[in-house]
């Protein structure tokens, strides 16, 4: 029995080549949309779980206020966690992690790398296996380093460099620091990476920690005995830290500062939770799983639909075989065993051809995806039952209906050419709206999703970012970089350069005896040229004014709405922590310092004699940018010895703001492609399924008259009219679910008519010519050959 299911089942499918081929084209396309968006989820929630004391480990965070609001953030200071253990028994041990940038010398050659600075249980809380090494005793000397494995061959060529040294540069000289140990590569789902660890007791010798306890600048974790309750930690840790403030003097302290404890396995994907993410990853947020999920459902919800109508639509010319199969004494069962069999078939064909897409597929789908995964993940006990569902659910799904349709035929009538659909053929059509609703729906999230990263891509910063070339010259390089800077100004491709601190830091003042937060930044006299960002009241900083370093300041617009002013200049600003007073002697207009994706905050310039410049920002000219820049490198070298020379364009480093965009750009049109794609060739099987059955129709109309014109008309319109109303049900749904995209912008685009007219007009445009191609096709053909059976 099972034999003759499926040798019919073969014959039907290499008869009707052209219906079986979109149907397998179809669900192929959605099933491989499944396995890399389950690839991908995979990945996201297997985060962290190798980690042995996963359950027991937890990230410290903190509550503060942010002008007039709490931000909340996942890093501390330096004395939080030892004063942390030290009162609370509940916690086993602690670990601190800050990352810093270090040149490498490698033979002549200078390095920038990444290194984080740990204690010396890091390798024990942590389960990041040795190649070699004592995980207890690596990082026990302040000049021991433990290296990646891929940083050890490229130093070194070789994974064997237990006992080598590496020279780092520490102030002004480098400093020769002893392999204790090499680590393997962290794995691609690991929250902890690093390529080389060094011991944060360096840090402490030199006297680089700061010991204060408002202080929050790196990552710091707590590892809980077996029996501890993380959330009864907390208020703890609230009360620990009222204490140390009240022994170091500080009495007044009225903020809202609250402490926390944050599972670690929920790190990687709290992608909000602070900006330093010393010694993780960058993090990830849980909407884009869902996201990803949801359109694959959506395109394996479409094929699964294509599949239902065309079997639904087809039923008609199988009416006779189902009937001869009743007469001759066919169960209803045994009809239904072969219908789903011939489904279960064609899933299994398109599973097959879905897994070889999958892997062509997977490196472009890497890149945008910023994954590094392999195919090998299905080999996954779960996901390999997870996927085997998933072919049952797909093969059931998809031959059910038809199945349970088909079966119900009357003998009677299907013998005698008087089978209809019932219900006009409800279902179909519906299914015909529902997934160009769905289409639809993407179409519009694609162009909203293009025009809001366009608009974030060219909106004016409030400074001109472009041929705005920024490099550093390191801590304490202020006697160089004036050097560099007067060589600069006389190089032809430059015309201007402006120096800063290198970096925006943040701080509080009083004004008017309310206690404000702001950036606060060192500039040279150049710096606002150099950007080409106006004064717009009073001045800015001049050498004519001997006591602008220390006497003044100059603020921008958002300074002065924060403080509740309408013309700052001449006021003063009082900065407890100087003891001292400042007076504001111009106000500069707002200019982005920042992300578009956050608001502009108030912010402060200084030529504090404190803040030591390292940055310098230049002006290019437009022409021969490539030979300014080596011009330029030349200088550096002349004057910097020990650092390598690293530059950036700005208008570059803005852009690489806006990656995760770029990319979800890319992934939703992408998946709009997809779902449009494996709509229409099921709008094209249903057409051509139409024109065929009505094909004595078209030819009794062409002898009685009627031109092709109309009869492409005919046979289109009734597909046009469901695609119209799919555009109707999809607007209202689109519209809020953009708008609630675009909520997260604090800068967007205002919604136009025209986005959704657009995707209107396409999605018409598009049903047309699938459906047209083939009308136009029916009405062409010879009514004496559709007709000369009669």
């Amino acid at each position: 029995m099972f034999q003759n299911y499926l040798k019919i089942a073969v014959r039907n499918l290499t008869r009707n080549k052209v219906f079986s081929l979109i149907n397998i084209a179809g669900l192929s396309l959605g099933l491989t949309c499944c396995m890399l968006i389950a690839l991908y989820t995979k990945d996201e929630v297997s985060f962290d779980r190798f980690q042995v004391n996963r359950d027991q480990l937890y990230r410290i965070k903190v509550t503060v206020p942010d002008e007039k609001e709490m931000r909340t953030m996942g890093s501390t200071n330096a004395v939080h966690g030892p004063g942390f253990k030290q009162e609370i028994p509940e916690i086993k041990a602690f670990v601190r992690a800050q990352t810093n940038s270090f040149v490498v010398k490698k033979g002549a050659e200078l390095l920038n790398e990444d290194i984080v600075f740990a204690d010396d249980n890091f390798f024990t809380v942590f389960s990041m296996p040795l190649l070699s090494g004592d995980p207890k005793t690596v990082l026990s000397d302040i000049h021991s380093i433990v290296l990646a494995e891929q940083l050890a061959k490229k130093y070194f060529n070789t994974k064997d460099a237990v006992g080598k040294t590496i020279e780092l540069k520490i102030g002004d000289a480098f400093e020769s620091f002893v392999v204790s140990g090499v680590a393997k590569k962290c794995p691609q789902n690991s929250s902890i990476q690093f390529t080389a660890v060094l011991p944060f007791k360096f840090q402490e010798a030199r006297g680089w920690v700061d010991k204060e306890w408002l202080g929050f600048y790196m990552n710091t974790f707590v590892l809980l005995n077996d029996k501890a309750d993380y959330r009864k930690v907390a208020p703890k840790m609230d009360r620990v830290f009222a204490d140390k403030l009240l022994e170091s003097g500080v009495k007044d302290f009225k903020h809202d500062i609250a402490f926390d404890l944050q599972p670690f396995s929920e790190v990687h994907l709290d992608s909000e939770l602070g900006d330093l993410r010393n010694g993780l990853d960058r993090g990830s947020s849980p909407i884009y799983s869902y996201i990803l999920s949801g359109i694959a459902i959506f395109i394996l919800m479409i094929a699964c639909i294509n599949f239902v109508n065309l079997t639904v639509a087809r039923s008609l010319s199988r009416a006779k075989e189902i009937g001869v199969r009743k007469v001759v004494g066919s169960l209803r069962k045994q009809l239904v065993y072969q219908f789903l069999g011939e489904s279960f078939l064609l899933a299994f064909i398109a599973f097959t051809l879905a897994i070889a897409l999958t892997q062509v597929v997977l490196p472009t789908f890497n890149d945008l995806s910023n994954k590094q995964l392999a195919l090998s993940y299905l080999l996954d006990t779960n996901l390999v039952a997870g996927y085997f569902l998933l072919f049952l659910f797909t093969g059931f799904i998809a031959g059910f209906y038809p199945a349970l349709i088909l079966s119900r035929f009357s003998p009677v009538q299907t013998l005698y050419n008087r089978t209809r659909l019932t219900q006009k053929n409800y279902l179909t059509k519906g299914l015909v709206i529902f997934q160009f609703a769905l289409s639809v729906c993407l179409v519009i999230g694609t162009i909203v999703i293009y025009s809001q990263f366009k608009y974030l891509t060219n909106k004016n910063l409030g400074y001109n970012d472009k041929n705005l070339l920024t490099f550093s010259v390191g801590r304490g390089g202020s006697v160089a970089l004036d050097v560099i800077k007067q060589e600069m100004e006389n190089l032809a491709g430059v015309q201007s350069v402006g120096a800063f601190n290198g970096n925006y830091n943040g701080t509080m003042a009083k004004v008017d005896r309310k206690e404000i937060s702001f950036g606060y930044i060192g500039v040279d006299d150049d710096f606002l040229k150099t950007l080409d960002i106006p004064v717009l009241k009073g001045r800015n900083f001049s050498k004519s004014f001997p006591s602008d370093p220390t006497q003044s300041i100059v603020v921008n617009e958002a300074f002065l709405r924060e403080a509740g002013w309408k013309d700052g200049v001449g006021k003063e600003v009082d900065f407890d922590w100087k003891k001292q007073k400042l007076k504001i002697v111009g106000v500069i207009r707002d200019y982005h310092f920042a992300s578009l994706k956050d608001t502009i905050k108030p912010l402060v310039l200084t030529q504090d004699p404190g803040y030591s410049l390292s940055g310098i920002f230049a002006k290019l000219n437009s022409k021969d940018i490539p030979a300014t820049v080596r011009s330029i490198e030349k200088i550096f070298r002349k004057q910097i010895k020990l650092m390598p020379f690293e530059y950036q364009f700005e208008d570059e480093k803005n852009l690489k703001r806006y990656e995760s965009e770029a990319k979800w750009k890319q992934m939703i049109t992408l998946a709009a492609v997809l779902s449009i794609f494996v709509s229409c060739i099921g709008l094209f099987g249903l057409a051509t399924f139409n024109a065929e059955s009505r094909i004595k129709e078209i030819g009794i109309r062409k002898v009685m008259g009627a031109s092709i014109a109309s009869i492409t008309a005919l046979l289109s319109m009734d597909f046009v009219k469901l695609v119209i109303i799919a555009i109707i049900v999809a607007l209202p749904i689109s519209h809020y679910a953009v708008n609630i995209w675009l909520q997260d912008f604090p800068y967007r685009i205002d919604l136009s008519w025209w986005y959704f007219a657009a995707a209107a007009t396409l999605a018409i445009s598009i049903a047309l010519m699938t459906v047209g191609f083939q009308s136009i096709k029916t009405a062409m053909v010879d009514p004496v050959k559709s007709l000369r059976s009669e």
